[in-house]
Formats: C-alpha cells, structure tokens, sequence
C-alpha cells in the first residue's frame, strides 16, 4: 500500500514529521494559522501549508489520499483550559469539520491526537461521542494515553490520547500501539553550552531572588508558575504548552553553572524531538516560536505509531 497523507491542524508540521520518518507521503496539509506557514514552508518543499479554516476546505478538490491526521485543537477538552468541549463554538465543533471530510472521501486510515483529559471529559460523554461518529462511519478504532518519556525517549512528561482507526478490520485487529522505552535522554544532554544572555535571569527580573532560592538543582527543571517556583520532580521537562509564547510564565527554567535561565526555543524543539536540522526562523519572535513549538507534538511518538500503522497494513 502506498501511503498518502492529508495533515488537518498541520502546526508546524510535527505530525507530518513523525509520519514521514516512517515512509508516509503527506499530498496536503492545513491549518488556519499564517505564521505556522512561515515555519512550515522553511522546512517542507512540497506540499507547503494551505492556511485556512477547515470548513473552508474544498473536500472535493483535495487530492487522493487513504490516511487523514488531525491533532484536532485540544484547549475545549484540556484541565489547562476552560473545558468547555464542544460547547466551544470556535474550536469545540471542528471535530465534526473531520467527520465531514471522513464521510466524503473514506480514507483508510484516521490517526487522531488530543490531550489526556479528552477521555475523561464530561464524565466521558465528549470520548463516547467522537468513538461513535467514527464507528458510524465503519471504521474499528484502538485508543491509547501515552507519555513522551516513556514512548519517545524524550525527557518530557507530556501525556497525549492517540486514536488510530482502520476501514478494514483485519488491520485494526494487527495493529498495537508501540510498546514502552527506556528513557536514557537526559534534558542536560538537550542544552546549548552558550545561550544569548537574553534567555538568562538577572537582578532586573522581579523574580530574580525568588529564582535564586528555589533553582538550585542542575539536573532538575523548573517553571515559574505567576507566584511560585515549581520543580519538576520526575527528572524530566514539564509539559510544553502553546502558554509559553503568552507571557512566558510557563517557559521551562534550568540552572547551567551559575547561571538560571529559560529554555531556547530551540532547546524546546528539542525537547519535542524535532532534530536541529528544523529551521527554526531566525526573524520569528521567541513568543512565536515558543507557541509553535508548544502546540506541536513530540515527534518520535508519532513516528512509532506511523511505524505500527504500517506494519499493520504491510502485508495485505
């Protein structure tokens, strides 16, 4: 079977990524947000990002393919947002804009991503739900929660629901999610020796003295949470979030040397698996590139799964 994927809430590219190291050929992507396009296009040759709302899509005119992603927006349904579901009007109902293309065009294969509480919202109505339109439509889905720094060997604890779904049976009954790794990456070993003094903190920050009382661990994490500092006690990076290019609070803190200061954007990347072979564009502004970065995947977990799709279908 030849692999060809359309790339729903594209991002950056992340998903695509993840699916293009395991072989996949993405035919089409989108999202409606024009600066993601400037970062995506710097890194993908063809095909570049079409920026616009799904809904707008022409279902008609997209070209043939047989797998569709969607990391659908996950702030309706995540603890850190106001979990209004799909009650939100402006991102809760884009689930049905996937549905919608499903129905027309019956790829064979779905691969969905959304934050862990998706499961467990409205006492487990909204899953319930999602799992029931795609039945509807004939596919056979198997879900399942899994950690960056247990699935990816990347130092982050980021827990995120995978649904895979299959029009064929037989592949959904081949196909198992990839098993655990030992985590052997260390957020140390992700840091840039030198960093611009930008990202350091000094006296003329008014969380300085409260930083240097609490970020004393050169093996450990921190975050500033708008009042305390937190540390991260399981060795590894916090959750990355889309919060750390709005205002920065959520911005992970290291100490290197005598030094305390924030990630990089690229340190972030890092920390979502992208290899430094990604541009990152120099002219977009850290608050952008924080963002992207935060919205993103953790790479080497959607490869895994793309891996498994693959040799779910691989003998026919």
């Amino acid at each position: 079977m030849t692999f060809k994927v359309v790339d729903l809430f594209a991002g950056i590219g992340g998903v695509r990524l993840g699916f293009d190291n395991a072989g996949f050929t993405t035919v089409f992507s989108n999202d409606f947000e024009q600066k993601c396009a400037f970062t995506y296009d710097l890194n993908f040759t063809s095909p570049k990002l079409t920026v616009g709302k799904i809904e707008d899509i022409d279902i008609k005119s997209l070209p043939e393919f047989n797998v569709l992603t969607a990391g659908f927006p996950c702030q309706p349904f995540s603890i850190a947002g106001h979990r209004k579901g799909f009650k939100d009007k402006n991102r809760g109902n884009l689930f049905w804009d996937i549905i919608k293309i499903l129905k027309k065009r019956r790829p064979e294969i779905i691969f969905l991503e959304n934050v862990k509480n998706l499961k467990g919202h409205d006492e487990g109505n909204t899953y319930q739900t999602i799992i029931h339109a795609l039945t509807k439509l004939g596919y056979y889905t198997k879900d399942m929660v899994l950690n960056s720094m247990c699935y990816g060997n990347i130092p982050q604890n980021r827990e995120r629901i995978y649904i895979v779904g299959f029009l064929n049976k037989k592949f959904w009954e081949k196909f198992a999610f990839p098993k655990p790794l030992e985590l052997v990456v260390t957020v140390p070993s992700l840091l840039d020796a030198k960093v611009s003094t930008k990202y350091r903190y000094t006296k003329k920050y008014s969380i300085y003295n409260e930083l240097r009382k609490a970020v004393k661990d050169t093996t450990a994490v921190y975050q500033w949470r708008r009042k305390y500092v937190r540390k991260n006690k399981s060795g590894v990076c916090p959750t990355l979030t889309a919060n750390m290019g709005m205002g920065g609070h959520n911005v992970p803190i290291v100490k290197v040397g005598k030094t305390i200061r924030k990630l990089t954007p690229r340190e972030c990347a890092r920390i979502q698996g992208f290899p430094d072979t990604y541009i990152l564009p120099s002219s977009s502004a850290d608050s952008v590139l924080y963002k992207q970065v935060g919205n993103s995947v953790t790479v080497p977990v959607i490869q895994r799964i793309a891996e498994q799709i693959k040799k779910a279908v691989s003998n026919e």
